[in-house]
């Protein structure tokens, strides 16, 4: 979430004369995040947040979003309600933007999830598997393991802006990842995006999975390694560490419901490794392509090169859970 067109109230009232959601009350901007421009809004009939649609979003995706949004709130699933405008429409227009309108969830994320935390996060994780495997909607995978070649091109002349190694780095580990990258294990729609940030707590318990705008369909453990690296380091990013204990409780939690096969967890080191890439890679880009005026806080790409650094230590898939 981030703030890249601002909106004055006379804009908001236009857009909210097109819902059955009442009369605008209060409005504000939110800065977290960086892709696209996010209002929190609170109107007669409740709070939502009011999502325009900016930067690596296509509008062609825009409907599986949605789909899989209302998809698993159907299914009692933590995720916001996208709600229809007079129009019958999920998608609206503002300021020659797509924009989407869904539910305001209770609950906030927490910088450092517990052990506990993680527990949960699993289970969720599995929940939103096992819900979205009958999906008929695709959506490939536009930040996956084909796309991260072209990406470092289009920066590795200013890489040693942020660190006098990212070129070498980045290379060394691009060319393991695209000879080991898996082939056939098992695939479905992940979120894609799970992040400490797009997970709410109430009080001690999950209430809340937001930010489905990198949903995809790619490798069920994919996303496993892309929570093992968004949720189990901790620490400074001169002294990032892996924390063991997470991560078996995030494993447990989604094995409670479904379980990795032996293939998955012998891909599992390369695909951390691939996901550790695949956001270095992005924040490289955002931190060398910041947007002028636009209110966001970019995300320090260099954590990334702690954890590039553990992935290439593991031997197998136990030193991640035990």
């Amino acid at each position: 979430m981030a703030v890249y067109t601002k909106l004055s109230e006379s804009d908001l009232k236009i857009l909210f004369s097109k819902y059955n959601l009442g009369k605008l009350i209060n409005f504000k901007e939110i800065k977290e995040g960086i892709e696209n421009t996010n209002y929190f809004v609170e109107l007669e009939k409740g709070k939502f947040i009011l999502t325009l649609y900016e930067k690596r979003v296509e509008e062609k995706d825009l409907p599986f979003f949605i789909s899989l949004m209302k998809n698993l709130f159907d299914k009692k699933f933590p995720s916001p309600q996208p709600m229809i405008n007079k129009n019958g429409n999920y998608i609206s227009e503002i300021l020659n933007k797509k924009a989407a309108v869904v539910s305001f969830l209770d609950g906030k994320a927490k910088k450092n999830l517990l052990p506990d935390d993680c527990y949960q996060v699993g289970i969720y994780t599995a929940k939103l598997h096992l819900i979205t495997k009958n999906l008929t909607g695709k959506r490939e995978n536009k930040l996956s393991v084909k796309s991260w070649r072209e990406i470092y091109n289009k920066v590795k002349i200013d890489c040693s802006k942020i660190h006098p190694n990212l070129s070498k780095i980045i290379e060394s580990n691009l060319d393991k990842i695209e000879k080991n990258w898996p082939k056939n294990i098992p695939a479905g729609v992940i979120h894609a995006d799970l992040f400490p940030d797009n997970i709410f707590f109430n009080k001690k318990s999950l209430s809340g999975i937001i930010d489905f705008y990198f949903s995809c369909y790619d490798f069920y453990a994919f996303e496993i390694a892309i929570c093992l690296n968004a949720l189990c380091f901790e620490g400074k990013n001169e002294n990032l560490s892996f924390n063991v204990t997470k991560a078996k409780r995030f494993i447990d939690g989604y094995s409670s419901l479904r379980k990795l096969n032996e293939d998955e967890k012998k891909s599992l080191k390369i695909l951390c490794q691939g996901a550790a890439i695949r956001f270095l890679l992005t924040r490289v880009f955002d931190y060398l392509n910041l947007t002028e005026g636009a209110i966001v806080k970019i995300k320090d790409p260099v954590e990334y090169l702690k954890r590039l650094e553990f992935h290439d230590s593991v031997n197998s898939y136990e030193d991640y859970f035990f």
